[in-house]
């Protein structure tokens, strides 16, 4: 994937609208993608403006699909200073906030985003307990299968098989 997320930004390097860029999440970036929720390789995310969160990007991951998703979908949003972007539907939806007064959409704004931000923490306080008890019982089920596969296998090796049972049988 990388050669085309290389030739992409080649293609874009000259955009007014669009910058093709990408972060090394193991350095110097590490914050940045702890920011945004970039917890994988490769992840994806774009922006529009005046979008300052991002969206996952789950399109295909070679040349052509990225193409066609930068000239489809990235450039100036719909926002309350571009409404010449907005559909009909986007504005009725977007007409509600713009008459809210600026404090209270502030406030507004600011009590999802701390929403967010807790179910996150929760939600990833809920995964460390996941995968610490996953690796507790997968830890469990080493031990009993090292404990008892010397008996299981003295066990199977002391059991008679089918074949001379029925070979008895069949003498009689």
């Amino acid at each position: 994937m990388k050669p085309d997320w290389d030739s992409l930004g080649d293609k874009f390097k000259d955009s007014k609208t669009v910058l093709i860029a990408d972060v090394d999440c193991t350095a110097g970036g590490k914050s940045l993608c702890d920011k945004h929720g970039v917890r994988g390789y490769p992840t994806i995310k774009y922006y529009n403006p005046p979008d300052e969160e991002g969206e996952d990007y789950k399109g295909g991951r070679d040349l052509a699909a990225l193409t066609k998703f930068v000239e489809s979908e990235l450039g100036p949003g719909c926002s309350v200073d571009t409404k010449e972007n907005c559909s009909a539907d986007q504005l009725e939806k977007l007409s509600s906030y713009i008459a809210m007064d600026p404090a209270e959409r502030a406030s507004k704004l600011e009590s999802l985003k701390q929403s967010m931000k807790d179910a996150e923490n929760t939600h990833n306080e809920l995964l460390k307990k996941l995968q610490a008890t996953f690796k507790d019982s997968q830890d469990s089920l080493e031990k009993l299968k090292e404990e008892t596969a010397p008996v299981i296998k003295l066990l199977k090796a002391a059991t008679p098989s089918g074949k001379a049972k029925a070979a008895g049988k069949d003498e009689m």
